[in-house]
């Protein structure tokens, strides 16, 4: 079992930034693979980022891509989302999760191929 814990969210006006952080319980975390996703009320959860076990590759959502940053710290057992030049339309409830294949180093970008999941941490971008 792994819990996630989501922080860092908050508001910004548009062209700020902010980085989230995601720390998961237990001693796993450096086998898993995570991601990041969003999801308005009443919207499905979108895909953001993604990074494999080692950090070594990441793949992003084309509406995010060269603006977020997506990484990890095994050590620490937590994983980062840095979020640059922010617009309104990022605003959202932003979750992190991870899926439970040791060291599968595949880049997922749905939500059902992951197993655990933060409460999320909410970003609101003012324009």
């Amino acid at each position: 079992q792994v819990q996630l814990v989501e922080s860092g969210g908050g508001s910004v006006q548009a062209g700020g930034s902010l980085r989230l952080s995601c720390v998961a319980s237990g001693r796993t975390f450096s086998r898993y693979e995570m991601g990041w996703f969003r999801q308005a009320p009443g919207k499905e959860r979108e895909f953001v980022a993604a990074i494999t076990w080692s950090g070594g590759r990441t793949y992003y959502s084309d509406s995010v891509k060269g603006r977020f940053t997506i990484s990890r710290d095994n050590f620490k057992n937590t994983g980062f989302l840095q979020m640059n030049s922010l617009k309104p339309e990022d605003t959202d409830i932003y979750y992190c999760a991870v899926d439970r294949t040791d060291y599968s180093g595949s880049l997922f970008s749905r939500p059902d191929q992951y197993d655990y999941w933060g409460q999320g941490t909410a970003v609101s971008v003012s324009s």
